[in-house]
Order: structure tokens, then sequence, then C-alpha cells
């Protein structure tokens, strides 16, 4: 079950899933550095060990900082205007509000001690640099270690280059199975032939080898690899003839970076002709991908479908490709380096454009299969799948901004993928790409028309009412001029949410009102639909309407049930239980809240969480327990913050909290209601949805403490 993504104080640092071999004054060296300067940069030629070098610094830092240690890879970025936002949700800052990113990142961490780890910057440099420098003005307790091929030029900065390993004979002294490039190729060695070891026959070859690979480690890696079918000898001979070649039959060594390229180019070489060609259209794919996505965009006249899984095969076993084991399936993926590679041969080819259409083509069409079956049974399978797969749908968007030919296109793909904007923790970046695609398209069309809405619903569940109004009327505008009815309704909708946000709770009933009325048909079950049941249900909760609020809830839940749609259950399931504690059934209210809670528990659903978290700290008071409520009022506003915008800025939301925070301080008095409030505060966000849930108490929460 996927919990939501949220502040923890561990961090988030990924598992080493390889050995990490030498190094250890480097090591050293940046754990020096570290203590010493806020800013440490790793620099140095691609397939070095930056990133690998970085991690494990990385992990042995981990208990020095209160606040953990946090790791965000930009290098499946494509553009430094997504670098906050990356950033950000690296962090599992959920802020969803219309506020500055750079800003929302500052502020949250100005009163944290933690390591921030950014790996492989280099393509985003300014960018990059712009955020660090931000952070470090405004959080003293942050230190950043970043990865680059070169410098921020941040003042501060303390610049590491990152050197090959050693090879044999740099230090006279020392015994060649004892030298780190001796041993990694032994490691990784070992991995592709077990029992394989360097021994007095093979030793000679191995420094050999390692040598002429100049120490670098992808290039000790790739070479390893060739022991399925060679031996060391043999690996040496042929790598010997072609660095020959390419130094022009001189015995002058290479510079760096050609010897890593040549490694590279002789892995290519010994790849057969169709596998070469996989590699260069899977260079388009950013992060993972799957099978069926891989057939899809690589297949065609000179590479039929069938074939692309065994030449997967292939390229595994070559060490081109990755590959690791997800639910529901396996996924692959390219290193970096490899994928760059693969790229500068596809653009050899002239192919570059066609296999980036034909990959923003397989994920409009798998955004638009979401869609249809979003609220159906499959639907928490649907919001793992679309964030697993958030990098190329990146990448398919970005392929759909930068040519104004395609940006109809982008629209589709835009507006079509508005249960991923709202329901799986993307609304801020939805909002900015709705915007730049918006603007590239100004002409009415029915396209605009859905993407207006669908950006009126992301500003409405950031809490800007403002913004939602206005993409809402302009989108009720251009759906009169382009005789789109169902846009008409929507528009609506929409307008009926920000009047209910707004307070105008006449107004805000009849506009909602009007939009279920058009979709009892079942068309656009969902945004339309749905969300306009529990609107309504809560607006006429409000006025004092509570059974035919609670009528309402009652046949949407059903539907939901009906159709295996959880997500707007959950909101129902809370909804209800507004009802009922204003009813006095305060035990069906803690456990339809509760309900919601678990639900959430599916989804990356920060907003929704709190906002249970904020009915059941009013329940605890209810019930007497005013030391609970305060911690859940701790928990709920710490991460509520993690949102962006507090009680959406609601007057709604914000009466019921400031009078329950009243009442608590009446009943525990200052002192007390400070020291629970900062208890439930304290606590990571599973601990308090565990404690919300009865499931588990604070660490520190004694029956003394309040």
């Amino acid at each position: 079950m996927a919990s939501p993504g949220a502040w923890r104080r561990d961090g988030n640092l990924p598992a080493e899933l390889t050995s990490f071999v030498g190094r250890d004054r480097l090591l050293a060296a940046l754990r020096q550095r570290l203590l010493e300067a806020r800013l440490v940069t790793v620099t140095g030629i691609g397939g070095v060990g930056k990133s690998r070098t970085a991690l494990r610094v990385a992990h042995q830092m981990l208990p020095q900082f209160r606040d953990g240690v946090w790791y965000a890879d930009l290098s499946r970025l494509q553009d430094p205007f997504m670098v906050p936002h990356a950033v950000n949700a690296a962090l599992g800052i959920a802020d969803q509000s219309a506020r500055p990113e750079t800003e929302t990142l500052a502020d949250w961490l100005a009163g944290r001690e933690l390591l921030l780890v950014i790996d492989s910057c280099e393509h985003v440099l300014a960018a990059t640099a712009e955020l660090v420098e931000r952070v470090l003005r405004a959080a003293p307790g942050v230190r950043v270690l970043a990865t680059s091929r070169q410098s921020l030029a941040v003042q501060g900065e303390q610049s590491v280059p990152i050197a090959p390993l050693l090879v044999p004979g740099d230090d006279r002294d020392e015994s060649p199975y004892l030298n780190e490039s001796v041993q990694l190729f032994a490691e990784r060695a070992s991995a592709v032939v077990p029992g394989f070891v360097v021994d007095e026959e093979n030793v000679t070859a191995v420094s050999e080898l390692c040598r002429r690979l100049d120490g670098i480690p992808l290039a000790i890696e790739l070479a390893a690899v060739r022991l399925r079918a060679l031996s060391v000898e043999q690996i040496l001979a042929l790598l010997i003839d072609r660095f020959s070649l390419l130094a022009g039959a001189s015995r002058t060594a290479l510079p760096r970076h050609q010897t890593l390229r040549a490694a590279i180019g002789w892995s290519h070489e010994l790849c057969e002709p169709a596998e070469r060609l996989l590699w260069a259209r899977l260079s388009v794919f950013s992060g993972d991908f799957e099978l069926e996505a891989a057939q899809y965009v690589c297949s065609g006249e000179t590479l039929p479908e069938a074939d692309v899984m065994d030449l997967i095969s292939g390229l595994i076993e070559k060490s081109i490709l990755l590959s690791s084991s997800e639910r529901p399936g396996v996924r692959y993926r390219l290193i970096d380096t490899l994928r760059q590679y693969g790229g500068e041969w596809l653009d050899k080819l002239g192919e570059t454009d066609a296999t980036r259409r034909r990959h923003r083509d397989y994920y409009l069409g798998l955004a638009e299969r979401g869609e249809g079956a979003w609220s159906g049974p499959r639907q928490v399978y649907w919001f793992g799948r679309m964030r697993q797969e958030h990098d190329n749908i990146r990448s398919a968007l970005d392929y759909c901004l930068r040519d104004p030919a395609e940006a109809s296109t982008g629209l589709t793909l835009l507006s079509s993928l508005w249960f991923m904007w709202v329901a799986c923790g993307f609304a801020r970046e939805g909002r900015l790409y709705l915007e730049r695609a918006l603007v590239a398209s100004p002409d009415p069309s029915r396209q605009r028309c859905k993407a207006l809405w669908v950006l009126a619903y992301v500003r409405s569940a950031q809490g800007d009412t403002a913004g939602a109004l206005e993409a809402a009327e302009q989108c009720a505008s251009d759906a009169v001029r382009v005789g789109d009815s169902i846009a008409v309704i929507l528009a609506t909708k929409m307008q009926g949410t920000a009047a209910w946000l707004q307070g105008d709770l006449r107004k805000a009933t009849a506009l909602i009102g009007v939009a279920i009325e058009f979709h009892r048909s079942g068309r656009e079950l969902n945004p339309g639909l749905l969300p306009a049941i529990v609107e309504l249900a809560v607006v006429l909760t409000q006025q004092g309407e509570l059974e035919e609020a609670e009528g309402l809830l009652r046949d949407c839940r059903q539907l939901c049930a009906e159709r295996g749609e959880l997500w707007l259950r959950s909101y129902a399931v809370w909804a209800t239980s507004a009802i009922e504690r204003m009813t006095g059934r305060t035990a069906d209210a803690v456990f339809s809240a509760q309900e919601a809670l678990r639900i959430k528990r599916h989804f990356h659903d920060v907003l929704g969480v709190v906002v249970a978290m904020e009915t059941l700290s009013q329940l605890a008071l209810d019930q007497g327990d005013a030391a609970r409520a305060a911690r859940m009022l701790g928990a709920g506003q710490a991460n509520w913050q993690m949102f962006g915008l507090p009680l959406f800025g609601s007057p709604f939301f914000g009466t019921e909290h400031e009078q329950c925070v009243k009442e608590c301080k009446r009943l525990l008095g200052e002192e007390a209601y400070a020291e629970a409030y900062r208890q439930g505060a304290r606590m990571e966000f599973e601990e308090a949805v565990s404690y919300a849930m009865g499931e588990a108490e604070p660490d520190d929460a004694h029956d003394g403490a309040a």
C-alpha cells in the first residue's frame, strides 16, 4: 500500500545497490569539507563516479544531521524551469499552493538542519545555482552537496574535483592486488563470472587493463562485462587495438573523456546492429520504462515489435540496460552516460524527432487510458502507474511545448492528466504546464476549453480561488464561442467551487447544483459529477440542511462503491463525518473520519489527510480529550504547511479551527496546550496518521505531558 509522500526525519537517501570500492581519502576529504563549508560540489567527467561517491558520503554523514539527508536527482530534467519543483518533490514537500516554489522551499527549510544532495545538475546549472543560493541564505542549518561536471559558481562554494581511481603503478609501494581499480574490476567481474578472482596468472593483464581504462569506474565496469565471452587477456588485446587506432597508433595516452567514449563505443560495437538501433531509440525515455512502452516507441519497419523483448535481454546481458522488478512488472533504464551516447547515435540516424513523437504518442495514449479508468476499480493502480511514469510524462510535455506545431496535442495531453495533477500530488506542476500551454495556444478551441477547466480545478485545489474563478470564466466564454456545452457546465461547476471557498454559499449552491443536474447522465463522472456532489453536500451542511446533505453523500458513496472509486469516496466519507458530528453521533463521526484516512493512505493526498486530521482533532475535543485534540492540531498544522496554504485560507476551515484551538487552551492552559501541540508537530507524517487512526501514541506523549 502506497503511503503519502511526506516529511520524514531520516531523509530519502536511495539504497546503495552495489558495494563501494576504494576512495577512502576522497571520502574523508569530502566529509571534512562538508563540515567546513555549506556548499560542496563534486566535479568530474561522466562515468568517474561523482554520484556514487556523493551517495556514499551522504550515507556516512546521515547521523550528523538532525533532520536527515535528502537526495534530489536532476538527471532526468530537461527544463531548468522545473528545478525548484523537482527539489521540493524530493524533500516530500507537497506544497501545491500558488506561491513561488523557491520561496516555499526556502521558508520550509529555514528552521531545519539537514544535508541536501543535488545530483547531476550540469545541464540545469544556472537554475540550480540560483536555487542553492536562495536556500543557503534562508536556511542556515542546511548544507548542500552537489554533483556536476562543472562547479555552480555560488559564493562560498568549495569545489572538489573527483579523479579516477588509482591504477597500478600510481603508488609504487602498493601491491596490485590492493589497488582500488583492480579491486573494482575483480568485484564486478565476480558478479559476471562467479568465482572469478584476480590471481598471479591474470593480475598483470588486469593491471594493464585498468591502466588503459585510466581508472574510470564506468569504463572498468563495462570491460568486466566482457568476461562473459572473453578472457582478461583477450579483452586487453582488443582494447589496446582500439585505443591505438583512436590515438593514431601512438603510445600517447588518450584524454580521459576519450577513454570513456572509447570504452562505451567498444560496448556499442559489440552489440548486434538491431541492439544498437534499440539502444539509440531507447535514449528518448526519461527515467525507467516498461516493455510495452519500449515496444511501441522503438519498433517499426526496421525493428519488428516482436524482436524488442529479445533485444532488451541482450542489452541487459551487455550491461547497457538496467532492469528492476517492481509491482506490477519489470522496468528498464539506461544510465545517463549511456543514454546520452544513444541519443547522439539517434541524431546521426536522423530519427530523433520521429522517435520522440512516438514517445509522446505513447504517453498521450497512456494518459487517456488513465483518464477513462480513473473512476473505476483500478484507481489505485493508475495512481501508482502515473506517479511511476512522471519523468516520461514530463519529457512528452516538454516535446509538445518546444514545438508550436504540437501545442494543440500538448493541451490534450495536459488536460487528460487532470487526475494526475489533482489526485496524484502534482497540482503545482500541472498548473505550471497548463499556464505555459495556454499562453502558447491563445485561440479558442475545445482542447483549450478543457485545459481551462482543468486549470480552474487545479487552482481551486491549491486554494487559489481568484485564479480558479478567472480560468473558469475564461473557459465558459471560450466554450460558448466554440459550442462546447460540456465545458460550459464544467466551468459552471468550477465557478461554484470558487464561490464555496470564498464563503458565498448561496451562489455555490446554485452553480454546483446546475452541474449535478447536467451530469446525472454519468458523463464526465469525475471531475464533473462526484466532486460536485461532495462539494454541494458540504455547502448544504454549512447552511444547516443536514438531511439533504447526508442523502447526497449516501448516494455518492454508493456510486463510488459501485464503480470502485476510492479517491472521491474518501472525501465523501470525511464530509459525512462532519454531519454525524453535528447531529451528536460522535462515535460514528470518528469512525467515518478514520475511514477517510484509511482510504487516503492509498494516495499521495496530503491535503485530504490533513483535512481529516483537522476533523478528528475537533472530535477529540468533543470527547473531552483536549490533549489529544491539541496534538492532532499540531500534527495537522505542521503537515498542512507541506501543502502550502494552511486551511486553504478559507473562512469555512479557519473558523472551526480557531474555535478548537481556543477551547483546547481554555481546558488545558496555555503551557500544557503548547507542549501537547509541540508533541504533535514533531510527529513524522506516517506517525501522525497512525496517531489520528488510534493505532499508536507519539513517542513523547505521556499522561503527564498535557
